[in-house]
């Protein structure tokens, strides 16, 4: 049996990334104010994108796998001005993401730190990215 991963645009990301702020956010806008004589004007609207979707890993969980390749690929997505990507998580649920524009898109550290780390040294990854 293979162990389920989540996908960034065919990059294959290990399960154990946390989607950390996946309750952070609302879909709903709204914004209140009073009016001259005194009323209270409430807009609200739904959100049509830009949820934030932070996978992150740490030093106990979501690494395995995650080498200097494919955060040197990551990084190279992350570069494309504009570019959309499809994000399918390991549970089976899909999203259009871009890198969260604002925001350091990648950061990473090695697991254990090398002068010289060869291609398939671990990684630790946060990817911060926001649905489209």
């Amino acid at each position: 049996m293979t162990t389920p991963t989540h996908t960034l645009d065919g990059v294959a990301l290990p399960a154990g990334m946390i989607w950390e702020d996946e309750f952070d956010w609302s879909p709903v806008a709204s914004e209140s104010e009073y009016s001259l004589t005194g009323a209270l004007v409430i807009d609200a609207a739904t959100r049509q994108a830009g949820r934030p979707i932070t996978l992150a890993a740490n030093d106990t969980r979501g690494w395995s796998g995650m080498t200097r390749d494919k955060v040197l690929a990551l990084r190279t997505k992350a570069a494309a001005p504009g570019a959309t990507y499809a994000l399918t998580l390991a549970d089976g649920r899909s999203f259009t993401v871009a890198f969260r524009p604002g925001d350091e898109p990648i950061t990473a550290r090695q697991v254990w730190d090398r002068e010289l780390p060869p291609a398939d040294w671990p990684y630790v990854v946060t990817l911060r990215l926001i649905e489209i």
